[in-house]
């Protein structure tokens, strides 16, 4: 039985090519397996039937057969379990893998969540701009112990791409309304190695795709 994965029908703009379920498209393409999308319309994921399987009324959620399991970190790992392209062979590459894909969802996208919230959502309100500059200030320092990771490295766990990697560029997109990464010449030109892969690319195209027929007006 083919793999399910819930997504949206429409985002707004600023959320396109940021929705978690990214993460696993990529996985999937990354490891070779089939997958259809579950469509939610607008409200569905707070609906009584959706809350019954994604508790808190977000995507990404997969169903392989009859099991179910949610939060994209879970997910890619559960992925990767199955697939010597996202995991190493070496005992211990695969713990760094593990390791660093952790940090991605622990210490970097915290950061970069709270910045892209204050600067999407909240830029006009006062306590923003009070908080933007102690915001930014943390952002960047987790991102300068990332670069001074990656520095001489082209992957984080291992000499090749990994489900760590993976994870970690969809958190740097995050940043893309700001120079935070791409001003950073170790971060962006890791960003732009990972983004080059063509499972990502077919991923992505993926993911927008409903967004853009959602804008097609009707005949």
């Amino acid at each position: 039985m083919m793999i399910t994965v819930s997504a949206f029908r429409s985002v707004p703009p600023f959320a396109k090519g940021l929705v978690r379920d990214l993460r696993v498209r990529w996985a999937l393409e990354e490891a070779g397996i089939p997958y259809e999308a579950r469509l939610l319309d607008q409200g569905e994921q707070d609906s009584p039937a959706y809350r019954a399987i994604q508790p808190f009324g977000q995507v990404p959620y997969i169903q392989d057969g009859d099991f179910v399991m949610f939060e994209s970190g879970a997910i890619v790992l559960h992925i990767a379990e199955k697939s010597p392209v996202l995991s190493p062979s070496d005992p211990e590459a695969r713990l760094r893998m593990h390791t660093w894909l952790i940090a991605a969802l622990n210490s970097v996208e915290p950061a970069l969540q709270n910045l892209f919230l204050i600067d999407i959502l909240f830029t006009e309100e006062a306590w923003a701009k009070a908080r933007r500059p102690g915001a930014e200030a943390f952002a960047i320092r987790r991102l300068e112990g990332l670069a001074a990771w990656l520095k001489g490295r082209k992957y984080l766990a291992d000499e090749r791409f990994t489900a760590a990697d993976l994870m970690m560029t969809t958190v740097l997109r995050l940043a893309r309304e700001t120079d935070l990464v791409t001003g950073n010449p170790v971060l962006d030109a890791y960003v732009r190695r990972c983004e080059a892969r063509p499972a990502f690319q077919r991923a992505l195209a993926a993911q927008t795709a409903p967004f853009e027929a959602a804008l097609e007006p009707a005949e």
